[in-house]
């Protein structure tokens, strides 16, 4: 019995809990063989340091799960043989084919302390419309709890007759709520579609350089995943296979470029898609995040029978919304909301209905204003920062994000670049962990997230640390 200690609690653990687990574990460690009695009630309490009563209830709790049986006057025994084999190492894990792919095709962020940080994807909680979203909320909340009925597969169809009227009156989409499937986010779209549309053999084409996600989404099903290459106008159609299941690309704001596909060039994608038969996946990311000017209508309004639009709410409304859709044809969201109860669940009835709120009463309109202005703002008083310190170093005009995109002069690489920024405590994001094929250096700088003043001192000191040349 000397053996036999109460480990230190873990965070949140009830002294009842941290007997049992203690108990238990001596047992499957075989500190306690079967047949072993344990002694006293009160013996064995004070050995362990606790109330007596808190030990009957530990072992109460372990002659309920097999591992002890009371036997009266004869005591406590334990009742299970020896201790189990020791767990296999980390290495050792059985892992598929699919989540091999799936880890191969993770980027790490190396993370870190900045004096000003321009790495991208951060929140930018002040712009977010927190008095509309919890106002939303709060009205729906008793009639969320108070339902009956099934969730609907595709989500609430409030929700969705809501947000049809969105997409058609602000993106020049053509959708009606049967088109509609709620999502958790775009990442969640893209593996729902990813699973019923790829497998191996079958080729996926994604525009070069590209959100990795994407990738990493389609490669992991087995696919071939096939670069299409970005230019100064966006993809480039003349790039495309011959033949392929799905195309991904982000036309009203090519990430990370920034530029936005011409007309010429979206027409020869959707031809192209009815030729090959693909789909066209078409992320509207950064459809609410236009600076001033209204962002061009969706590829979807002009060919809704090949073209899946797939949007968010995480960067517009907030990250905790986890409100997502995408527009697909009919027999598309069938398949979809058949197949969805294996890998996952329709969100929270609670979120989508803050949301019909939110989108039906024109808050989301009003905030929209607001936002883009001040996005607007910002990202004029870096790019004017970043003429004025280092003239020469033009980012690419933008219409639309959270980031400008900078290509390096000839000479520079990424990784040299970044080096010297971290030295003057400033953090960029890289551009070649978002592309298949070698292309010219760049980095990129999110502005969204920081003051005016941060804007300019992170410019300055980008200056000073690649003052000298490379």
């Amino acid at each position: 019995m000397d053996a036999l200690t109460l480990p230190p609690a873990q965070p949140g653990e009830t002294r009842h809990a941290q007997v049992t687990r203690a108990l238990r574990g001596a047992i499957t460690r075989g500190l306690l063989p079967e047949g072993t009695r344990l002694p006293g009630h009160r013996r064995l309490a004070d050995h362990l340091g606790v109330a007596r009563n808190t030990l009957v209830d530990a072992l109460a709790q372990l002659e309920l799960e097999g591992y002890v049986q009371a036997q009266g006057r004869s005591g406590t025994r334990v009742s299970v043989p020896t201790h189990a084999p020791p767990a296999p190492s980390a290495a050792a894990l059985p892992l598929s084919a699919w989540a091999q792919r799936a880890l191969a095709g993770q980027v790490e962020d190396a993370g870190g302390e900045y004096v000003v940080d321009f790495r991208v994807g951060q929140p930018v909680p002040e712009l977010y419309p927190e008095a509309a979203w919890t106002q939303a909320l709060a009205r729906r909340a008793a009639q969320a709890l108070r339902t009956g009925t099934p969730d609907d597969p595709l989500g609430p169809l409030e929700t969705r007759r809501a947000l049809a009227a969105h997409l058609n009156a602000e993106r020049g989409a053509q959708v009606t709520p049967d088109m509609l499937l709620l999502t958790g986010g775009t990442q969640g779209a893209l593996d729902a579609l990813a699973r019923v549309f790829l497998e191996p053999g079958r080729v996926a084409a994604v525009e070069d350089p590209t959100y990795p996600g994407a990738r990493a989404a389609l490669a992991a099903t087995g696919a071939q995943v096939q670069p299409v290459a970005v230019d100064g106008q966006g993809v480039q159609p003349t790039h495309l296979p011959a033949q392929a299941t799905l195309l991904y690309v982000t036309p009203g704001c090519q990430y990370p470029t920034g530029t936005a596909l011409p007309a010429t060039r979206r027409q020869a994608l959707v031809t192209w898609a009815r030729h090959s038969g693909a789909f066209i996946l078409e992320d509207d990311y950064a459809a609410d995040l236009y600076h001033a000017a209204r962002p061009p209508a969706v590829m979807q309004g002009v060919a809704p029978d090949r073209v899946i639009l797939l949007g968010s709410f995480s960067k517009s409304l907030a990250p905790v919304t986890r409100s997502g859709f995408l527009a697909a044809p009919p027999d598309v969201v069938r398949v979809l909301a058949a197949t969805r109860p294996l890998t996952d669940r329709v969100p929270g009835r609670l979120d989508a209905l803050a949301l019909a709120d939110v989108l039906g009463s024109g808050a989301y309109s009003r905030h929209l204003r607001r936002a883009r202005a001040a996005l607007t703002h910002r990202r004029d008083v870096l790019v004017q920062a970043l003429a004025e310190h280092l003239p020469g170093w033009t980012p690419h005009a933008s219409p639309g994000g959270l980031h400008l995109y900078l290509p390096l002069p000839t000479g520079w690489t990424e990784a040299r670049a970044l080096e010297r920024a971290v030295t003057q405590g400033v953090a960029l994001s890289p551009v070649a962990p978002l592309a298949q094929e070698r292309r010219p250096p760049a980095v990129l700088l999110g502005f969204a997230h920081l003051p005016p003043d941060h804007l300019r001192i992170g410019a300055a000191r980008l200056a000073q640390a690649w003052a000298a040349p490379a």
